[in-house]
């Protein structure tokens, strides 16, 4: 099922004049991984932006469902359809693990019984148990991190899952075990996961990979 098109998007940053994307064009549906590959200056992580709706694309089109990201309410959209995992987590240091997926559920105006239960319940669908949940994120490792970061993602239940450089601070192994937890929540929980990486060894786990071209 088609849950997001990109359609002749081009863009360039308002102090410059050279495109940093050029009539990219591509589809995603649920129940898939995509990995967005290409070298550095392509594109790739601005894609990701115009995507989440965190920057405006003036050239082309980006539709949810069939609706232009432009011309929806951009903070609702990323409060509820849209989760981003970044390569640097964006934690908030000074709360644990559980506070900052409860606080994520604040914005999201979710509504559940015990936000606090259904944090654990979210830490540990990616192998974190009340122990880890309860320390501030600064004393967990940067793999545990960025499990609190997917779980955070997911507390709104949303469709798209946009990860830049999930693992890119990781060592091989922690790697694998987020790697694992990304298939997990596209092909079990079908949700359209769409990460960038510079990792060959991630991409061809992914289902489809797209490589992106400097803009010329």
């Amino acid at each position: 099922m088609c849950v997001l098109t990109v359609k002749n998007v081009s863009y360039m940053y308002s102090d410059g004049n050279q495109y940093v994307l050029k009539d990219v064009s591509y589809t995603f549906e649920k129940g898939k991984m995509y990995s967005i590959k290409g070298r550095s200056g392509s594109g790739k992580t601005t894609l990701l932006s115009l995507i989440s709706g965190l920057e405006r694309y003036k050239e082309g089109s980006i539709t949810f469902h069939d609706q232009e990201v432009n011309h929806i309410d951009l903070d609702h959209y990323r409060n509820t359809n849209v989760g981003i995992v970044f390569q640097s987590f964006n934690l908030l240091p000074h709360l644990t693990a559980i506070e900052n997926i409860v606080l994520s559920m604040d914005i999201s105006k979710v509504k559940v019984n015990d936000k606090r239960k259904k944090a654990l319940e979210l830490l540990n669908k990616v192998g974190l148990d009340e122990e880890k949940g309860n320390r501030r994120v600064l004393k967990l490792s940067g793999g545990e991190q960025q499990r609190v970061a997917i779980a955070r993602s997911l507390s709104y239940d949303a469709e798209i899952i946009l990860a830049d450089e999930p693992t890119g601070n990781l060592d091989k192994e922690t790697e694998e075990e987020i790697v694992k937890i990304l298939i997990d929540l596209a092909h079990k929980e079908k949700k359209c996961v769409i990460i960038v990486t510079h990792s060959n060894n991630v991409a061809k786990q992914t289902d489809v990979v797209f490589e992106l071209k400097k803009a010329k």
